[in-house]
């Protein structure tokens, strides 16, 4: 399948956030990224449910939510209530991994596992067939704009053998200082689905970006 890209809403110009939604509407981007921060489990504090509630009445892609937030469970109703399609939680963050993948699974939704560029892709193995995919954190979680860690490629290519090897269907997606010069050599690694932040929202011409981002 070709490669996909997510918009991190993260980065947009939240005095017009309709009109940064909008454009992502209208361009060739697959998802909505939303990245859900609780200032607890990372040094940030981003927006809530009221705001991801506007969002999706607007929204006409699948929203992907990545929960940076300390016992991810409590909220997981909630997301499924959003419309979310895609909810992602840290390993990091989860002290029964397996159970959270079960109870995302159990609402309908489709799971992710989320991992710290200090964790390893070993810490997967027993639930690589279990989730629908791996986002692997090419900064350090928090805050947009960071500069990409090159160990990331490493990562990517044993997650892939990891999911080759478990005949798993989980996709990679991959989160922190993408960019138009990187993106052509994550897709070669392994990477499915490309969130870009900056990267987007602080381009002359977002959409052109994306449509760049697509065909990388």
């Amino acid at each position: 399948m070709q490669h996909l890209v997510a918009p991190s809403m993260l980065s947009a110009d939240f005095l017009n956030l309709g009109e940064a939604i909008e454009m992502v509407n209208k361009s060739e981007a697959d998802w909505f990224h939303l990245d859900v921060m609780d200032g607890m489990f990372v040094p940030n504090i981003s927006y809530g449910l009221p705001i991801i509630k506007s969002m999706a009445q607007k929204a006409e892609k699948p929203l992907d939510a990545h929960l940076m937030i300390k016992y991810p469970e409590r909220y997981f109703e909630d997301f499924h209530d959003l419309g979310v399609e895609y909810l992602t939680v840290h390993y990091e963050a989860c002290t029964h991994l397996h159970r959270s993948i079960q109870k995302i699974h159990d609402l309908g939704m489709k799971a992710g596992v989320a991992l710290n560029p200090h964790s390893h892709i070993s810490l997967l193995e027993d639930v690589i067939t279990n989730v629908d995919m791996v986002l692997i954190m090419s900064v350090n979680p928090g805050f947009g704009g960071q500069k990409f860690i090159e160990r990331s490629y490493t990562k990517v290519t044993k997650l892939r053998e990891m999911i080759k090897r478990n005949n798993a269907n989980t996709l990679i997606q991959l989160d922190g200082g993408v960019t138009l010069d990187n993106a052509s050599s994550l897709v070669a690694a392994g990477v499915d689905v490309l969130v870009a932040g900056s990267t987007v929202f602080k381009a002359e011409n977002p959409q052109q970006v994306i449509k760049m981002l697509k065909d990388a």
